[in-house]
C-alpha cells in the first residue's frame, strides 16, 4: 500500500520534475541528489490501492492499513492516501516503504499535522520525522509485518538483517513516530 490514488484523493502520486522515480543502491545517491522514491506501477495505483482505501474507509483494516489524509503543501487541499500503521511497543508509526513520495512531503510541509482515516473514524495526529539512527528497529519491525508487501522496495534487506544492514538503508525510507492530538 502506498501513495497512489485516484488524482481527486491522492498524496500526489506524481513525482515533481527533474524527479527520476528510479532506485538507486543504499548510500550511492550524491549530495544534493533528488531523494530517493519508487513509484508505483499502474496495478499497484489502479487496483490495489484503491481496493486497500476502499475497503479502509468502509472501516476494514487490511493488516493495519488507514487513510492518511494530510493538506497538500501546494494546492492546500486535502490529500489521501493508504497506508500502513505500525504499533510498536505501545507507540504508532508511518514508514513510507517508497522512499520520499509526495505524502511525507506533504506531511513535512504541514509540520507533522495529519489525520488517520479508518470507517468514519478520525484520528488527529502530530508526526515527528526520526532520525536515520532511530529507525533501525521501526524498519525492522515494519519489514517484519508487511516484506511480502513492500520488501521489493528495501533492497533485498529484511527483518531479519543486521542492525548495520537495516542503518545503511534508513536514509531511503522516512519513518515518523505519532502522537494524537486530542
Amino acid at each position: 500500500m502506498n501513495e497512489a490514488l485516484p488524482a481527486a484523493e491522492s498524496a500526489g502520486s506524481v513525482e515533481p520534475a527533474g524527479s527520476t522515480g528510479s532506485v538507486e543502491p543504499a548510500g550511492t545517491a550524491a549530495p544534493g541528489a533528488p531523494a530517493h522514491y519508487q513509484a508505483p506501477g499502474a496495478f499497484t495505483r489502479k487496483v490495489f490501492n484503491r481496493l486497500v482505501a476502499a475497503l479502509t474507509r468502509r472501516g476494514v483494516s487490511v493488516l493495519g492499513s488507514r487513510v492518511l489524509e494530510v493538506r497538500g503543501r501546494t494546492s492546500g487541499e486535502p490529500r489521501r492516501t493508504p497506508v500502513n500503521l505500525l504499533v510498536l511497543d505501545g507507540r504508532e508509526y508511518l514508514v513510507s516503504p517508497r522512499g520520499h513520495g509526495q505524502w511525507v512531503r506533504n506531511v513535512r510541509a504541514a509540520d507533522g499535522e495529519l489525520h488517520l482515516l479508518l470507517g468514519r473514524s478520525r484520528a488527529h495526529y502530530r508526526a515527528t520525522e526520526l532520525a536515520d539512527e532511530e529507525k533501525v528497529q521501526v524498519l525492522r519491525a515494519y519489514l517484519k509485518r508487511w516484506k511480502a508487501e513492500v520488501g521489493v522496495f528495501f533492497g533485498g534487506v529484511g527483518p531479519d538483517s543486521s542492525d548495520e544492514e537495516l542503518a545503511a538503508i534508513a536514509p531511503r525510507h522516512p519513518a515518523f513516530v505519532l502522537e494524537r492530538i486530542a
